[in-house]
């Protein structure tokens, strides 16, 4: 295990992962450099159904909270909310940090911050093609890169210590719906000026050959909109513009009204629509309290919960607990999303509450209605050969993702020792031209539990798994600590685990055994009664159900 990092040289470049490498979100990067800290991204990963209660999970914001004087401005890349998500959180320990992205991007972030009722923010709009100096040492220069939401930029960081090239999330589509193209030959630019370490998204370097492209999935919602005889709901991201605009299209074509359903979706659509990203032709757009005028042949409802949300409007539609949209025999549903890892069992559940109402359910494993917005391995051999990276450090993805990436640098001949395959929290620093790893530094999970940030533990959430899988039972009991006496139960009750209290007769007897020995012998301790309490059952419980649910012990003293 590599021990905490030294104190950074001169000339240094260093480098530490604050999040993302490892998962499929809360993306984050820090670059420090004669004491100035440069963040790239700074965004959430959503919990999985091992992390109950949680609704965001942040990147490692506290190894900033002794530095955030030092911090001379963050850089987003897009404005997805794996890489945008944890900025509100960032910017509540210190408001004023410059925040340069892209139109759309600070946009989009400009209204999380509303809601967050944040002052003071220093927001500053780029555009592929710009250079910017922030602090004394970073020279920041913006490229145009496709991706599954419009305005996407890769960052170049020219420093004292060497170039970084920062891809964020990208892919090489040729023939994009907006006409915007990564910038390869800015990309080809820099290889040839030197680029001392790329930093590339890994998320699909496990997948051969090149990404399809958006186009492609024109046909396939053609058909989709061509079979729907009855009401069409379409799920897909808020934020992929693009794939609204190919819907809304559609349904001009077809003679549809859309309707868009979902907090996000509304506002992200008015943002794009607003700033001239997304087209909509007069008359199109209805609302959703408007809906029932029109009959369901009209109309197609652009929705969120394309990942299982269990509060989102696809779900409540699975559910029947839509106040006004119900699913009916015979009416589509088009999923036009990909499934993020650790979203399958929610996606599935709603998918089965769909087709048990009688939907025709369209996804992505039945026909070719949505495309990745990540580059392929072929993609990413492309880039590496462009650039000619003296180091490589793959990132955004989890650990076979960066391993496999790492596997493609090597092949376009990056020395297998100067490609980097790190961890949250990993240190490395960039010097003489060589990127290497000199330490670590804490980067576990931030927790959001409702309004409460950072204060669920590790050992919390595993109480909490235990709580849903195996249930709890309580033993209470009342004792006279100075007659030894056992004064009143104990009474034992449960729930979640089995069914009645009936199952506890013979479990009871040993408990007031053990508690009534423990006080003839002297147990004055009321802790020390609960831990016996809890022993008994405990034993008990895996003996006879081979179960391990939670036992709470009560020990009153009278």
């Amino acid at each position: 295990m590599l021990q905490p990092p030294t104190a950074l040289a001169p000339g240094t470049l260093r480098i530490i992962p604050l999040g993302g490498l490892g998962d499929v979100g809360r993306n984050m990067t820090a670059f420090e450099l004669s004491g100035e800290i440069l963040l790239v991204d700074c965004g959430v990963l959503f919990p999985d159904d091992s992390q109950p209660g949680i609704d965001l999970i942040l990147p490692a914001l506290d190894y900033l909270d002794a530095r955030l004087d030092d911090v001379v401005a963050l850089v987003l890349t897009h404005g997805h909310e794996d890489h945008i998500g944890a900025v509100p959180y960032l910017l509540r320990r210190r408001s004023d940090i410059p925040v340069y992205g892209s139109r759309l991007t600070l946009a989009l972030l400009e209204a999380k911050v509303k809601e967050h009722r944040l002052r003071d923010t220093s927001f500053h709009s780029v555009a592929d093609g710009d250079r910017v100096r922030v602090g004394a040492g970073f020279d920041c220069e913006f490229l145009a890169v496709t991706h599954s939401i419009p305005d996407a930029l890769a960052v170049a960081i020219r420093t004292g210590a060497g170039t970084v090239l920062h891809t964020g999330d990208f892919k090489m589509d040729q023939l994009p719906l907006d006409g915007r193209i990564t910038d390869l030959r800015g990309f080809a630019r820099l290889g040839a000026e030197g680029v001392d370490l790329l930093m590339a998204d890994s998320t699909n370097a496990e997948v051969s050959g090149f990404t399809p492209l958006e186009r492609d999935v024109h046909p396939a919602l053609e058909r989709v909109f061509t079979q729907a005889k009855q009401k069409l709901v379409v799920a897909c991201f808020a934020s992929h513009v693009h794939r609204v605009q190919q819907l809304m299209d559609l349904a001009v074509e077809h003679g549809r009204k859309v309707c868009y359903v979902g907090r996000s979706m509304l506002r992200n659509m008015a943002i794009a629509r607003e700033l001239g990203y997304l087209r909509v032709p007069g008359d199109t757009l209805i609302e959703l309290n408007d809906l029932e005028r029109y009959p369901d042949d009209k109309v197609v409802i652009v929705s969120t919960g394309s990942q299982g949300e269990p509060l989102s409007a696809l779900s409540r539609m699975a559910n029947r607990e839509h106040p006004i949209i119900g699913i009916k025999p015979g009416d589509t549903v088009l999923l036009a999303s990909s499934l993020i890892p650790g979203n399958e069992n929610s996606v599935f559940r709603v998918v089965n509450g769909l087709v048990k109402l009688g939907a025709n359910v369209v996804h992505k494993g039945k026909a070719l209605v949505h495309v990745s917005g990540h580059a392929s391995a072929g993609e990413l051999l492309y880039l590496y050969n462009i650039v000619r990276p003296k180091n490589a450090m793959p990132i955004h993805g989890e650990p076979r993702h960066l391993v496999a990436n790492a596997e493609l640098a090597k092949a376009t001949g990056v020395p297998a020792d100067r490609v980097v395959v790190a961890d949250d929290g990993d240190v490395i620093d960039l010097v003489n031209g060589h990127a290497k790893p000199v330490g670590k530094v804490d980067a576990s999970y931030i927790f959001v539990d409702g309004s409460t940030v950072g204060d669920v533990s590790e050992t919390e959430l595993t109480d909490r798994r235990v709580l849903g899988e195996e249930g709890f039972i309580s033993v209470v009991a009342a004792v006279n600590l100075r007659g030894a006496t056992l004064v009143a139960g104990p009474d034992l009750h449960a729930r979640g685990f089995l069914e009645g209290d009936e199952v506890f007769s013979e479990v009871t007897e040993q408990v007031r055994l053990a508690l009534q020995q423990a006080l003839d012998a002297g147990a004055d301790d009321a802790h020390q009664l609960r831990q016996i309490a809890r022993r008994t059952v405990g034993a008990w419980v895996a003996k006879t159900y081979r179960a391990r649910p939670m036992i709470v012990p009560v020990i009153i003293a009278v």
